[in-house]
């Protein structure tokens, strides 16, 4: 009887605690994304010219992957502006960070990727009207 209960238990604590790791593992990786979509939207919105709009908010995301352990992140960071440019008064500038996490322990099979889920989050932030001179 002994056996026979140690088996059964093996056999579904493994895949619940596989379970439970990958969800942890996708959850903090959608976590690093809707942080790094909102850094990247404020950190655009304030910025003083297009190239510093750019060069701070791929540092946000960055920053944001960072904070939550994620030591190589597979990041794609999109930037929509309207009407035109995102540092026009009034403009409406939306974020888009997308990644992909990897499924831990799975090998590659067949030759073909990594099993992955991919994880994407965006941000909408309104520039200000009024912006002073210098």
């Amino acid at each position: 009887m002994l056996v026979e209960f140690t088996w059964l238990g093996l056999l579904l604590l493994v895949p619940l605690i596989y379970l439970m790791v990958t969800v942890f593992e996708v959850q903090r990786e959608a976590y690093a994304a809707t942080a790094a979509a909102s850094a990247a939207g404020r950190a655009i919105s304030v910025a003083g010219s297009d190239e510093e709009a750019h060069r701070q908010a791929r540092a946000a995301v960055t920053l944001a992957y960072a904070d939550q352990g994620i030591d190589d992140p597979r990041w794609a960071l999109e930037v929509d502006c309207s009407p035109s440019s995102c540092l026009a008064p009034g403009a409406v500038i939306e974020v888009r960070v997308s990644s992909r996490i990897d499924l831990p322990l799975l090998p590659r099979v067949f030759g073909s990727a990594q099993p992955s889920i991919p994880v994407s989050a965006s941000h909408t932030v309104p520039r200000g009207r009024f912006r002073s001179g210098g």
